[in-house]
Formats: structure tokens, sequence, C-alpha cells
């Protein structure tokens, strides 16, 4: 009776060690894979668009409805606006839009168009960054003033301009037969005066002096 107990030790032995080296296959199977976590974040989506402000960059606007293209119609609207980083890295767009809704002038001021003025009003030897974004800020708030705007557009005994680039003296001289036409005079850099009218020979905007 004692040997046939001891003839199944062997057998016992065997049966016993199976699962130990199956559990150590399943460890060693699933120490070479990733961990997977269920609570891990879905990858960005970089591919879609950031929401992008239209009015973002503009830093001041005035408007001014002025009779300009026609004398005695309907105003045109005189615009500036003033966009960029900041008052001293921006640059103005100036338009005039008649009562059409066209755009019959534009043009690009660039920040130093607006502030090289300054000098003038300086009692110092250099000014200081919130000097300049005011004397900036007073330019385009002060930009259509009442007073740059004149009839008649070329006094009558005003004598043709030389110098003036693409200047059409028929253009010219049928603006100064206009008693009612209007001017609008405006600054640009520090001394540079910009006088101009619109031309109802050539249909646009001339400068006329």
């Amino acid at each position: 009776m004692r040997y046939s107990w001891l003839a199944l030790l062997p057998l016992l032995a065997a049966c016993n060690s199976n699962p130990s080296a199956v559990q150590e296959e399943t460890a060693s199977a699933t120490a070479g894979q990733p961990a997977q976590d269920s609570a891990a974040l879905p990858a960005p989506d970089t591919s879609r668009a950031k929401a992008v402000s239209a009015l973002r960059d503009t830093l001041r606007t005035v408007r001014e409805r002025r009779n300009f293209s026609s004398p005695q119609g309907p105003p045109d609207t005189f615009q500036l606006v003033f966009r960029g980083p900041s008052m001293l890295e921006g640059t103005g767009e100036f338009t005039i839009t008649n009562a059409e809704g066209q755009v019959i002038f534009r043009e690009m001021l660039t920040e130093p168009d607006l502030e090289a003025a300054l000098v003038y009003e300086m009692t110092t030897p250099t000014a200081t960054r919130a000097q300049r974004e005011a004397f900036v800020r007073r330019r385009i708030d002060q930009f259509f003033q009442p007073s740059q705007f004149h009839a008649p557009a070329i006094a009558a005994e005003a004598a043709l301009p030389t110098g003036l680039e693409n200047l059409d003296p028929t253009a010219w001289n049928d603006l100064k037969q206009r008693p009612d036409a209007i001017r609008f005079d405006y600054l640009k850099g520090k001394e540079d005066q910009q006088r101009i009218a619109w031309s109802p020979l050539q249909k646009e905007v001339i400068r006329v002096r």
C-alpha cells in the first residue's frame, strides 16, 4: 500500500507544476505588450481651423459723412480704420465710399505717416511710448475735421501746379470752373499736405495741388 502512494507522487508533482508554467508564459507575453489605458484622451484634431475674428486687429475706426463727389447729392462716407498689433505697429486704411456703396478712393497710411508730425509738438528730445500712442490716436480721431473740407476745390485765380504726377490739366481746369466742387486736405508724414477732389470729367479722385 505504501508503494502505491509513493508511485503517485511524481504524477501529482507534474500536475502542480503546469499552472505555474502557464502563468509565467502569460505574464511574459503581457509584459511585451503596451499597457491599455481606457481613460486615454483622443489625439488632437490638428485639421480643425481656429476661429478668427475679423475685428481682432482693428484698434481704432473713425467715420464721417460729407458731401464730396456729389456737392448737392447724398454725402459720401469718409473712413479711417487702423489695424495692427499696437498703435505703434499698425496701418491705417483711408477710404471714401459714395452713396451707392462704391469705394472711390483708397489709401494705406503707415504708422509713421500718422506719427511723424509729433516732432512739432515735442518739448523734449524724445517722446515716451505713451506720448507717441496718444498722438497717433489723436491724429486718427481728428483726421476728418470740418476745416479740412473746402469749396471751391480750386480757387479761380489758382495756377496749374507743377510737380504733381499724373495730373491731367484738362481735368484740373474743369474743376477750376466748378465753384461747388469740394476738396479734402489731409496731412501725410511731417509736412506732406495731400489735397484731393472728385473729378466729374475723369470720374475719379485726383490730387489738385
